[in-house]
């Protein structure tokens, strides 16, 4: 089976950087079309072992299949390329966004269109804890956890709420939640050593435990990347599911407010690539230094390096992994904490600054419709309801 350049794979990625619309889900359909079904890259098998090891860490599980599918056809350098292609397309585009959105002189609040990017979001994560509720609580003991993580994160907010949350539900899962499932696989589809990963893992744990000291001596660059690459260490679920991690680290501390934060995760909602690409429209509209196109970069960077570190940690060990059940238990558990912060982040901030009316209630439940009953792709739905809330906010 013959494998592609690291120039192939990122002219290939950067084409699906710029037409894959529609979030994971639909992400991990482009993939399999393109490398399995047209190019023939990889076997069925290979492809599904892949998805299964990305739905197994932390972080945006599409564009760790993307790195891991690079990595597979040209090692190191086409996993970089591969998240290159896929990932500056959107990014690039969100950068753009918020330099437009900080040079209005108008608050974000008073302009109507900016106001529907912040309903939407509610619809958009409406439709999230939906499909990850039927998917990840489908019992009783797991929907109970999933409430229970919902309290804890809302009764004691920011990132030590929702570090507590994912603690417990693993450890629910460890004792409480038995998981069987398929262990056979493919033959190892990369070439790195374990002495790599045992480097590539060392450097993960070491910036998880020690950019927070390094912060903390008051360089706001170091904090912000501390921020960033916590935020994308600790995401279980999907991308969604870094909103309340962001949230906690940039508009509890001021950095940008709560409605550019919300404007920002909708006007996401449009573009196509990985939702993760948030984090370039944060560094951008950040009120401080640094930010614009330096902080969109760099943070950027900072979310996606632990996924690059995990892909190339994990790889060589993924055998051991997938047989062992406590592990896939204990993550049972986390998978179903992650809905309940899901949940609270919701209420806190997307419920709580988004629906302001009935009539952004009406918005609302009208873009959730699209999104779930018709089908409609995100981008026209974020759009439609752009237009919807700049109609109503020219009749009040």
């Amino acid at each position: 089976m013959q494998k592609l350049t690291v120039s192939q794979v990122f002219l290939v990625f950067l084409k699906l950087g710029l037409t894959s619309f529609g979030g994971p889900v639909a992400h991990l359909g482009y993939f399999h079309k393109e490398f399995v079904d047209h190019r023939r890259c990889l076997k069925e098998e290979s492809y599904a072992d892949l998805v299964a090891l990305c739905q197994f860490l932390p972080g945006p599980a599409s564009s760790q299949v993307g790195i891991s599918i690079g990595i597979s056809q040209a090692g190191l350098r086409g996993g970089l390329a591969a998240w290159a292609g896929f990932t500056l397309p959107s990014a690039l585009a969100l950068i753009l966004f918020a330099y437009g959105v900080t040079g209005l002189q108008e608050s974000v609040v008073e302009v109507g269109w900016l106001h529907g990017l912040k309903v939407v979001a509610v619809a958009v994560v409406a439709q999230a804890i939906w499909g990850m509720a039927k998917a990840l609580c489908p019992d009783r003991p797991r929907k109970t956890l999933a409430i229970m993580a919902a309290i804890i994160a809302l009764a004691w907010g920011g990132v030590p709420g929702q570090l507590t949350a994912i603690i417990i539900g693993a450890i629910f899962g460890l004792f409480f939640l038995h998981y069987e499932g398929p262990t056979n696989h493919e033959p190892q589809l990369f070439t790195l050593s374990r002495k790599s990963a045992l480097i590539s893992l060392g450097i993960f744990i070491a910036l998880l435990l020690f950019l927070p000291f390094l912060a903390h001596e008051g360089s706001q660059v170091l904090a912000l990347i501390d921020s960033f690459y916590r935020s994308g260490s600790l995401v279980f679920g999907g991308g969604h599911v870094v909103l309340p991690l962001l949230q906690a680290e940039v508009v509890t501390p001021g950095w940008i407010s709560k409605d550019m934060f919300l404007a920002g995760y909708g006007a996401a909602q449009a573009v196509p690539g990985p939702l993760f690409t948030f984090s370039a429209y944060l560094g951008a509209a950040l009120k401080v230094v640094p930010n614009g196109w330096l902080g969109g970069l760099l943070c950027l960077l900072a979310i996606f390096l632990p996924s690059f570190l995990l892909v190339v940690g994990i790889v060589p060990f993924w055998e051991e992994l997938r047989k062992n059940q406590r592990v896939r238990s204990a993550l049972v558990g986390v998978n179903a904490a992650v809905v309940g912060l899901l949940l609270a982040a919701f209420y806190d901030p997307i419920w709580s600054s988004g629906i302001l009316s009935a009539g952004d209630f009406v918005l609302a439940l009208i873009a959730f419709g699209l999104l779930t009953l018709w089908k409609l792709p995100p981008w026209l739905v974020v759009a439609a309801t752009g237009l919807g809330g700049a109609l109503m906010s020219s009749l009040v």
